[in-house]
């Protein structure tokens, strides 16, 4: 069955009702573009998307991202209607505590919702990425398990941001055919009208990343012309841009249009004239019985045939254990059995010891993507087994994203909302500011993503202060729902990558530049913290990350030969330590014991743990790595003086120090 032209008017109708109820209830939203995409939403939903309300997460179900998440109750209207189970008090409640309807979607809340898209751009470069793993996934494994397309919706904010510049430009060169950018035309801003801000050519700059550009004209209350163009879209072999002119606030009678339609909810007499220019009552959250009931039903029918076809002709290769564990994000059986150790005194930076770690794991990990940020030789991120991803080779599994540390992070998130797909992404520390946003995002949402940072602290050396980090180590640490280790040696990075592996969520992997002597079996990692060095009855304990812990297991030889017995414990998680029993904090921590931090850093934290620390309170230089930690304070002599002191229960000058 299909929808009648009156269900059809009726239902866009009820979508610009729901748009200007809900934030009117709430005395909050963006009603404005919701009532202007109105037909866009029911198009997609009704006639063009593969979905399925009945198995939210179908696998080869169409992707729907909204980029401008504040614009949500146009997405909450849809899934409404569809069938997603939303019903008319989550929309009555939107935007209200614990509600079903929040003010921006998020994944893992709301049904039917793909990805939590936050700050402006950041959906647009999910899209991307959700459009890689879409196509990697179809070469590797068949159009019979993987074929679908990624539909998105921006607007001039998305466009705006500097994110959507990078993810654009590699979409392009990459060639996404299945990836479709609906552009809300609206030329208004919160502030105003976009010629305050915005004069550029937006179709021919898509066209110069390589896009397939339709400028459709003001189509936007055209159903059946909607319809044509996104599936011209669907057919192009690039990725395809629908320049889409809207009209915000349409149809009201005062403020389409307007600026005032965008963020400002509607006043109740705003929302009557408008529904009496709609012709339908006024009254709030109009949704006729007949109308929602033939709406489900037709989408259900439609999603149900195909999801059925799909289940018959994927099922012998989606009962393949290679596309279980990727759909999966894990390993095949003993996917770990070969993972690598190293010798005691061995020496090697922690960056390299991850490419050893990828390597022997990479032929048990099918969904294992990775990729640099134009650094394959600094980061340690190469597949060597693989081939690169790009158009003509969509089965390769190394991701070149060139210098675009924004697009990079927000797309390995689209990578894992997606499914089937562990990514990897790697860059220099340093640059972890540019990927904030996606990280955060990952961490609140729980998207299962490995950062790998390298070059981790004033150890990079010669580039001085704008290249060392000494602050983004505290900074990531202090975001929930992020786990971060810093190892200290090529076996906490072995086991470091393990546990990324394991882990159902985000991790961040922070690895050293220069070569590091190996003091551990790497076994501190799985409960965040653990003795390097024992003493009896100890007076005093270092606790160090990364480099700084072989630098600790030299203080302490230097403190016995003094006469005071240290314990070395090193600590690559405070997240996973802070989950531990008791009875192992305090045998890393002896009651007592007055504890000395050891870290190439802000010393900020700390103070959770230690009575005294080693640090970085201060940007680095220009110099040999070395040196530069030598004169900011990390060396043996200076972690001698500080834990002497503290056993002491004295307090002394110690040039340099940041303590």
């Amino acid at each position: 069955m299909s929808l009648t032209a009156e269900q059809d008017a009726n239902a866009i109708s009820l979508v610009r009702g729901m748009s200007m109820d809900g934030p009117l209830a709430a005395n909050s939203g963006h009603q404005g573009t919701g009532m202007a995409l109105a037909p866009l939403g029911h198009t997609l939903y009704s006639r063009v998307m593969k979905h399925d309300p009945a198995d939210p997460l179908w696998p080869d179900r169409d992707r729907f991202v909204l980029s401008g998440g504040h614009v949500s109750i146009l997405q909450y209207s849809m899934l409404f209607l569809s069938g997603y189970g939303l019903e008319l008090d989550d929309l009555k409640q939107f935007r209200q505590w614990d509600s079903l309807t929040p003010g921006h979607p998020e994944v893992g809340h709301t049904a039917g919702v793909e990805v939590t898209t936050g700050p402006l751009g950041q959906g647009f470069a999910n899209a991307v990425g959700m459009a890689i793993a879409e196509a990697n996934l179809r070469a590797r494994f068949g159009p019979e398990v993987m074929n679908h397309h990624t539909f998105v919706i921006v607007g001039d904010g998305c466009l705006m941001e500097g994110v959507s510049h990078e993810a654009a430009s590699w979409a392009g060169h990459l060639g996404l055919g299945h990836l479709v950018c609906i552009f809300d035309d609206n030329k208004i801003t919160i502030d105003g009208e976009t010629n305050l801000t915005v004069n550029e050519d937006t179709a021919t700059r898509f066209r110069a990343y390589g896009w397939d550009v339709q400028e459709v004209g003001d189509i936007s209350n055209d159903v059946d012309a909607l319809e044509a163009a996104l599936n011209a879209a669907k057919a192009t072999p690039q990725p395809t841009l629908i320049m889409l002119r809207t009209h915000i606030g349409y149809p009201s009678p005062d403020h389409v249009d307007t600026n005032h339609a965008h963020g400002n909810p509607f006043k109740p007499d705003d929302v009557t004239r408008t529904k009496e220019v709609m012709a339908i009552p006024d009254e709030p959250f109009w949704a006729p019985d007949d109308l929602v009931a033939a709406y489900r039903s037709d989408v259900a029918e439609r999603g149900a045939s195909a999801n059925a076809a799909w289940k018959a002709a994927a099922a012998s290769a989606t009962s393949n254990p290679e596309w279980q564990a990727a759909w999966d994000q894990t390993g095949l059986d003993g996917w770990d059995a070969d993972l690598p150790t190293y010798e005691q005194g061995d020496s090697v930076a922690t960056r390299k010891a991850i490419q050893k770690a990828l390597d022997s794991t990479f032929a048990n990990l099918p969904g294992l993507m990775s990729g640099s940020a134009d650094l394959k030789g600094s980061n340690g991120v190469a597949l060597g087994e693989s081939t690169p991803f790009g158009s003509g080779n969509e089965a390769g599994r190394y991701l070149h994203f060139g210098v675009r540390e924004h697009a990079m992070g927000a797309c390995a998130v689209g990578l894992s909302a997606h499914g089937g797909v562990l990514p990897v992404t790697a860059t220099f520390f340093v640059f972890a500011d540019y990927m904030r946003p996606p990280i955060r995002l990952a961490a609140l949402t729980g998207a299962k993503v490995c950062f790998v940072f390298t070059h981790d602290s004033v150890g990079v050396g010669e580039d001085g202060p704008t290249h060392q980090p000494v602050e983004q180590l505290a900074s990531l640490r202090s975001m929930p729902g992020l786990h971060v280790i810093r190892p200290a040696d090529g076996n906490e990075t072995i086991q470091a990558w393990a546990d990324a592996v394991e882990h159902d969520g985000p991790t961040v992997l922070v690895l050293s530049r220069q070569n590091i002597t190996v003091t551990t079996d790497g076994s501190a990692v799985a409960t965040g913290a653990g003795i390097v060095r024992s003493a009896d009855d100890p007076q005093v304990v270092l606790v160090g990350t990364g480099s700084e812990v072989s630098l600790c297991v030299e203080a302490a030889a230097k403190l016995d030969e003094q006469g005071v017995r240290a314990q070395v414990v090193s600590m690559p998680s405070w997240d996973r330590f802070d989950e531990q029993h008791a009875s192992h904090k305090a045998a890393i921590f002896p009651a007592g014991v007055p504890v000395v931090s050891v870290e190439a850093g802000v010393t900020f934290g700390w103070s959770k743990y230690a009575d005294a620390s080693v640090g970085i309170d201060r940007f680095g230089a220009s110099a040999p790595g070395g040196l530069v930690l030598d004169k900011l304070g990390i060396n043996v002599d200076h972690v001698v003086v500080h834990a002497t002191d503290l056993v002491n229960g004295t307090t002394s000058e110690h040039p340099g120090s940041n303590a």
